[in-house]
């Protein structure tokens, strides 16, 4: 019975994860390895010795999930949600700040960051209830309970704040697209942030007079249009402009870090001090020229391995962390981000052909969960390094050097791995 639970791994998922592990190891390894600091790569004095001993657990941890009744995750998955909601709330109290943020508990030299396994609970519990057979996404009372299972993390995550991790959590709106979800929503999506940016650039007052206006030009067209009045259409906006515009500053004043103030207030030109304004582009403008200057020195094959100038000379801020990217670009070139890209893009392909075949919809619905979060992370922390998208801090899966991001990675890709296994066994 045990050949018959191995056979039924999914072992391409599986030999997928073991490269991008020991991919994103051997680049910790190169940024910070330098010729006095190499004694031995199990050196728990250097990152890359402790980043050997992380993985070590985390194969541990693969043993005890896969060893665990598949049914245990459903069953325990609101338990599991609660505990990590306590452990959030918790940070207020206990946490450790660290750059403005009280996102980690300290426990000696050790710490753990545990937004990162709250994305693993709140999958779980939202798989549970959107999987469950009285559940309809497409009903307004149970989609407001599934978005409400991913608001609550959401919000005590901003409040820390950690931007970065809040926006993982969004991306479990495209499960529910998935699951029938009206696609209504994502123009209220797309107009809270419309009166968000408006209510600062324009002011709150102006930004709910033109609101207003809108509403009710909507409303007498669709009268025109229909011959009746959308009553729950006005009422679902007005609110949603009203708490948006009136939301706003008190967000931007108390939430928002001051490195996010300041990029908002140059893409909206609301600093009008040219000092001020000169010096903010030099911050922002630091960081992604130095990872643009990494990537593209590395050329086509790269400059070899630890062989990056720029890597060597730490130039880059937190380089073995978000900024990991720029050190496969630098030493190995075009070519190395690009068998990590490939490398990704078969594993999200393959999780999602996995999900498809579930029979349960527990399954099905949690497989779409850690496709969703794994690639936004992906997404969002390469578009940040090459400069596509602002600069937001937020860990490349399986890369970045952290034992509590590599973990909950880990502990959210093999409890998909066991539930389709236990699916053929």
């Amino acid at each position: 019975m045990k050949h018959s639970f191995l056979k039924s791994i999914d072992w391409i998922s599986v030999l997928l994860y073991l490269l991008l592990v020991m991919c994103g190891w051997v680049a910790i390894f190169a940024t910070t390895y330098t010729d006095l600091n190499v004694t031995s790569v199990f050196d728990l004095n250097q990152f890359y010795g402790k980043q050997m001993l992380f993985i070590g657990l985390s194969f541990v941890l693969i043993a005890f999930i896969l060893a665990l009744d598949s049914k245990f995750y459903m069953n325990f998955s609101v338990a599991f949600y609660i505990f990590a909601i306590v452990l959030l709330a918790g940070l207020f109290v206990f946490g450790k700040e660290t750059n403005g943020a009280k996102a980690w508990y300290a426990i000696g030299s050790i710490t753990v960051q545990p937004s990162e396994f709250a994305k693993v609970a709140t999958a779980l519990a939202f798989s549970r209830y959107v999987s469950d057979i009285h559940t309809d996404v497409r009903r307004t009372p149970h989609l407001v309970r599934a978005i409400a299972i991913v608001i609550v993390p959401a919000v005590l995550i901003l409040l820390q704040p950690d931007v970065g991790s809040l926006l993982v959590f969004f991306s479990l709106a495209f499960v529910l697209f998935r699951e029938g979800m009206p696609s209504a929503l994502l123009f209220y999506l797309f107009l809270a942030a419309v009166v968000f940016i408006s209510a600062l650039k324009f002011g709150t007052t102006l930004t709910i007079i033109g609101c207003g206006v809108l509403i009710t030009l909507y409303s007498f067209w669709h009268k025109r249009s229909t011959n009746r009045i959308p009553f729950q259409n006005i009422f679902i906006l007005s609110v949603l402009c009203l708490v948006t515009a009136l939301a706003t500053h008190p967000v931007y004043e108390n939430v928002l870090k001051q490195h996010h103030r300041n990029r908002l207030n140059l893409w909206l030109r609301l600093e009008t001090d040219p000092q001020k304004i000169a010096a903010m582009k030099r911050d922002f403008a630091y960081n992604t020229n130095m990872a643009e200057s990494a990537i593209t020195s590395g050329g086509t094959l790269g400059k070899g391995f630890l062989q990056g100038t720029r890597t060597k000379g730490s130039f880059i801020p937190e380089q073995h962390t978000d900024y990991i990217f720029t050190t496969i670009g630098e030493e190995w070139g075009f070519a190395g981000t690009a068998v990590v890209v490939v490398l990704f893009a078969l594993l999200l392909l393959r999780l999602i052909a996995l999900a498809e075949r579930q029979k349960t919809k527990f399954a099905r619905v949690y497989g779409y969960c850690v496709v969703s979060i794994l690639f936004v992370h992906f997404a969002i922390n390469i578009g940040m390094v090459i400069s596509l998208i602002p600069t937001i801090g937020i860990p490349l899966p399986f890369f970045s050097y952290g034992g509590s991001g590599l973990w909950a990675f880990t502990i959210l890709l093999f409890i998909f791995l066991k539930l389709d296994a236990a699916s053929k066994y």
